[in-house]
Parts: structure tokens; sequence; C-alpha cells
């Protein structure tokens, strides 16, 4: 449905020229949204794939082992979209103390993501509404290190952003002036707080993500947090328990789409096909996760079969692979210390491992060499090299 725009323009003055800058209305749409019956299938279809997701705990063993890992594929792929270059691989390198191949402070902006989703679903358990102040909160943590911590973590801006170009003039957009962000990101929070029965979860959180880009209320970090509320949101509204949904590989696959309907939405108001699109977004991603939850389930059984297969040298081999299942990236040291067997047994079984095609050795060095659970990292790794 084309609508008029979705806010209005306001002329601003900075960097020694003047621009428009958008002030998008408060969410819900006006008139309200138009549910063709293809649209209403859509979103159905797209709750049935998350029920199908949230299922994925009666077939994994133990579900916290495959969050810590998908929770860190996301990491790289929602800061991929920003211009980083740091792989699964060096986010786990860095996490081990160890170098990585790429500059430190892209794999510090992937692991800040890592923690601000993990303070923020920690804060969500402990009864903490999604508001404001636990934006601000997972903000200044998103950009606690690295090159956005001279961007005011944590505080939304008081100067003017825009996005594209090299100035306001010459802008793909520009944003709400400073002075009325706080305005606008209130009416969001007002909306992240309307009852189910006024606007269903899945619908508000379509609805939030595009408000939220639009609003723009940070200096850097916009676009990450705006896709990390995505999964808070869909915790928050119990339509998940747990944060497996993540569309970063979607919208990174479908980026030139992605802005252009976020652009249409503002000029026309056409947000049916925006929820489109985000409804086949969240089908995709869903059906993805499981099918990456069940790759791995099968993996893992298939590599204890080959595991039992040792004989003497079983206990300890499965106590390996019990430890790389949470770290699939580790040093023979680090196994040492983590599991409480000796030295001498964890080379040993570290050997076996590698016999069995299970563990790759990285480094070729005789002390604290660096193991790899391949295959794991490599169903992990599906979709994060896409070309650009």
């Amino acid at each position: 449905m084309k609508r008029k725009e979705q806010g209005h323009y306001v002329t601003i003055s900075t960097v020694g020229e003047s621009a428009k800058a958008f002030v998008p209305s408060p969410l819900p749409p006006n008139p309200p949204i138009t549910w063709s019956a293809e649209l209403r299938n859509k979103f159905d279809m797209a709750l049935l794939s998350l029920g199908r997701l949230d299922s994925i705990s009666t077939f994994l063993p133990d579900i916290s082992l495959f969050l810590y890992m998908y929770v860190r594929k996301e990491a790289v792929l929602s800061s991929m979209i920003e211009g980083t270059q740091s792989s699964l691989s060096d986010l786990l390198l860095f996490e081990l103390d160890r170098t990585p191949a790429v500059p430190l402070d892209d794999v510090r902006e992937v692991s800040n993501y890592v923690a601000a989703l993990d303070h923020g679903l920690r804060r969500l358990k402990e009864g903490f509404p999604l508001s404001l102040r636990l934006i601000k909160e997972m903000h200044a943590i998103l950009l606690s290190k690295g090159r956005g911590s001279s961007q005011d973590p944590g505080e939304f801006r008081r100067t003017q952003n825009w996005i594209g170009g090299t100035r306001p003039g010459n802008a793909v957009f520009v944003p709400p002036p400073a002075e009325q962000v706080m305005d606008c990101m209130g009416n969001l929070e007002l909306f992240l707080h309307d009852q189910p029965e006024t606007t269903p979860a899945l619908l508000k959180t379509a609805l939030a993500h595009v408000q939220f880009e639009t609003i723009h209320p940070f200096l850097d970090g916009n676009g990450r947090l705006g896709r990390l509320l995505i999964t808070l949101l869909l915790c928050e509204q119990n339509i998940l328990r747990d944060p497996a949904l993540y569309l970063s590989l979607y919208f990174k696959s479908h980026r030139q789409e992605y802005y252009r309907l976020l652009n249409e939405i503002r000029s026309t108001g056409d947000w049916e096909s925006w929820l489109a699109f985000f409804a086949e977004a969240v089908m995709v991603t869903a059906t993805q996760a499981v099918e990456t939850a069940k790759q791995l389930v099968d993996l893992v059984d298939h590599d204890r079969e080959k595991i039992h297969r040792l004989g003497r040298a079983t206990p300890s081999a499965l106590q390996l692979l019990a430890v790389l299942l949470e770290r699939p990236m580790v040093t023979s040291g680090w196994l040492v210390k983590k599991t409480g067997l000796t030295s001498a047994t964890v080379n040993k079984s570290l050997e076996h491992l590698r016999r069995l095609g299970i563990v790759k050795e990285l480094t070729g060095a005789q002390r604290n060499r660096l193991f790899r659970y391949e295959c794991y990292i490599e169903i992990l790794n599906q979709g994060t090299e896409l070309p650009e």
C-alpha cells in the first residue's frame, strides 16, 4: 500500500551547509497495515518457522553450546556489513589471546558485539524491560573498544549524522536532527511496550527495526544495534526462548533490496513490501538455523562413533570432544586447564582426534599447539564468506 511520507522534513544547517533531515512519524503506521492474503500467509509461515526454530532444544543435547558459536557467527556477519574483515576463526583466535590475521580493531568490534548481546539477554532474564536505558547500555558495550570508542558510547548523538555520501548535502539519507532524537526514541520506546493484542510481536519487531534505523540515534553502531534489537525483541516477547534467530546473513545477501525498501517506507509509506521481505528473511533464516543445528548434531554423533573405536583412549578423547563443542578452536595448554587432564593425556587424545580427521593442527609447533574442530567450524562458516 502506498501512503504519504512517513514523517516530515526539517531544514538543518551543519558542516557549513543546509540539508533536509527526515523526522519519522510515531509508530504504528497510519493508516494501518493492509493485510493481503499473501502477506498474512507469509507472516503465518514466518511464525511457524520460528516455532520450529524454538523447538531445536528437543534434539540438541545442549543448546547453550550451539548458541555459543551461533552468536559468534552472527557477530561476524553483522560486523561484516559494517566493513570489518574479521572471520569466525579470527574471533576464536582473539578469544584465545592469539593474534588474528586481520586488524585487531576489526576483531574487537566483533567481540564487543558478542558482549553487547550477552548483556542485553542477561538483563532481560533479570526482568529488565527492553528500554532506552538498556539500548544505551548495550551501545556502550558495543563501542567500548576499537574504532567506535570515540563516538560517545552509550549516549544518543548530540550532533547531526548522515548515511552515505561525504556530507549531508550529498547523503543518501539524513536522519532527524540531534535535538529531536530523544523525542523520536521516546515514541519508539512507547511502541515497544504496546500490548501484544495491539501490535503482535513479530509485526512489532519488523516495524521497530525500521524506525530505529531511520532515527539512527547514535553516532556509530546503529546498524549492528538495530539488528541486535530484532533478536532481543523476539526473546522479550516470548516468541523465542533462546536467541537463535539472526537476520544479518539474509540482510547481507539482499543488501540492495533491504536499503531500497527502507527508503520506500520513508518516501511512500510502503510498509507492506518491507513486511513481506522481513517475513521471508525470518522464514529463510530460521530454516537455515534448524538445518545448521541438525548438521552439527549429525557431525558430533558421527565423530563420537569414530572415537568409541579407540578402546581405552575413548574416555579422554570424548572429554576433549565435549570441550571442542564449546570452543572449537583450542590450544593444548588451554585444554589441560579446562579438562584437568595431564598434558600427556591431552596430547595423546589430540593425536587420536587428529588421526581420525576430527581436529586439525594449525601451527606445526612443538609447544602450545593450536587445534581446530575443522568440520564443526566449516558448518558454522557457511554464508560468512559471501562475495560482496
